[in-house]
């Protein structure tokens, strides 16, 4: 489908679902979370940031020391936080870790609140610029890219089971994402926490 064009910005007094976006590392997550909350009036919320800030160690330094195992229940438990504490509008869009949404467990922790999820799908050499070029030491499951490419290849199945995907390009600003996907989601009426589970559709 075709990109819809922004309607303008939702009103931030009406209810809303949350919303959580996924793809892999280095996606736009976090920027696009900020811009979108910025746009419904409301906060962001990283699983990441949460992470860190409870472990009070980098993600690198967990999965390093920890193990892998550890690291993924500190982000379940993370976003099990997110979710179930304050109200619907504080956090109301949630930037997910890249591998958080291949987690069932966790699927059915964002379904259980109604969440409406959006998969931010950005081209496997796009991922990976932005990896090497990153100051951020916390990508230890993508030092290399053979591994990398393994990773956002066995991660997009999952990826695909979100509700909305919004194609992401390097022209794209975080904002001009977060602009689509507050488009769709007026267009769509997906506002709603009342609202059934829709079936995927795919933009950009």
């Amino acid at each position: 489908m075709n990109a819809r064009q922004p309607h303008g910005e939702m009103n931030a007094r009406e209810p809303r679902r949350r919303i959580v976006l996924t793809g892999f590392m280095c996606a736009g997550k976090t920027t696009v979370a900020r811009a979108l909350a910025a746009r419904l009036g409301c906060d962001a919320a990283d699983t990441d940031a949460r992470v860190v800030e409870r472990a009070g160690r980098s993600i690198e330094a967990i999965i390093d020391e920890d193990g892998e195992p550890r690291f993924r229940q500190l982000e379940h438990d993370a976003l099990r936080d997110i979710l179930e504490s304050g109200d619907a509008d504080s956090a109301c869009v949630i930037a997910l870790g890249g591998g958080v949404w291949t987690i069932a467990e966790n699927r059915a922790l964002i379904a259980a609140h109604s969440c409406l999820t959006v998969w931010l799908d950005a081209p496997f050499e796009l991922c990976w610029r932005r990896i090497t070029n990153s100051d951020d030491a916390a990508r230890p499951l993508a030092r290399a890219r053979e591994r990398a490419r393994e990773l956002y290849d066995a991660r997009r199945p999952a990826y695909e089971r979100a509700t909305l995907r919004v194609r992401v390009t390097e022209a794209q600003s975080a904002a001009d994402t977060a602009a689509e996907i507050a488009s769709i989601i007026e267009a769509e009426n997906f506002t709603h926490e009342h609202e059934g589970r829709e079936e995927e559709n795919s933009h950009g």
